[in-house]
């Protein structure tokens, strides 16, 4: 007689190749619940049920209302400290990340100051575009990294997942520490309205990060700005 498998076995194994098969990295954000059982014409808590087994196995790693990623054990917890979304109330949101731009180029004066490279070194300049609910864009970042830190990355064979750092420290072997940021507000130039779908001068908030890594090094700057009507940042002080 031939044994039939469970429904959240065939989830698991779903999932599980679409991360052996690279389509998902470390660092990504797995499909939603209801999208998984929809594809698979299982119920949510079959779904639910898969992904707690391969969270238990270290394959992935849940955060509370923000989605649940493809992991590894060693950077998991450390590098969720960095990530502090939420909607215009506060609350904890799952953003897809869709990276739009990737090129080396010089950088700007004020932009190697900061980097602490001389003026008109090559840099690696990468926009992303976060989406709620896969179609509303809710934000956009422009980050600048030092291109010979993270080698091979302006091509765009190799996939940026959601959660960037987890790239950065899995294939680069770059620990991310820590990050200073500066949290403010702007009327939204022309450019960044029409990726958020709002009108130019709409107040956005800005968010302007400097990462570092071992020995107190900063490896990149970044400026999120997000809809002020869609978007927030949260974080806490002890």
């Amino acid at each position: 007689m031939r044994r039939v498998e469970p429904l959240y076995q065939i989830v698991e194994s779903y999932i599980v190749e679409l991360i052996d098969s690279g389509n998902l990295i470390p660092g990504d954000l797995i499909p939603s619940e209801p999208q998984l059982a929809a594809t698979l014409a299982v119920s949510q808590g079959t779904v639910k049920k898969a992904i707690d087994n391969l969270v238990w196995q270290k394959r992935l790693y849940r955060h509370q209302g923000k989605g649940t990623y493809v992991s590894r054990i060693d950077f998991n917890n450390s590098l969720f400290r960095f990530f502090s979304y939420g909607d215009e109330k506060g609350r904890e949101v799952r953003i897809r990340k869709e990276t739009t731009k990737r090129k080396l180029k010089p950088g700007t004066v004020k932009i190697c100051k900061q980097l602490e490279v001389p003026a008109g070194t090559v840099l690696l300049h990468i926009e992303r575009v976060g989406y709620v609910d896969n179609e509303l864009p809710v934000l956009i970042e422009y980050s600048w990294w030092i291109a010979d830190l993270v080698p091979g990355l302006e091509n765009e064979e190799i996939h940026i997942p959601d959660l960037l750092y987890a790239l950065v420290v899995e294939k680069y072997r770059l620990p991310i520490t820590r990050a200073e940021e500066t949290l403010t507000a702007e009327g939204c130039d022309k450019a960044t309205a029409t990726v958020l779908e709002i009108e130019p001068g709409t107040p956005v908030v800005v968010l302007k990060r400097t990462t570092y890594t071992a020995g107190n090094r900063v490896v990149e700057i970044r400026t999120t700005k997000g809809r002020a009507d869609k978007f927030s940042y949260k974080t806490e002080i002890r």
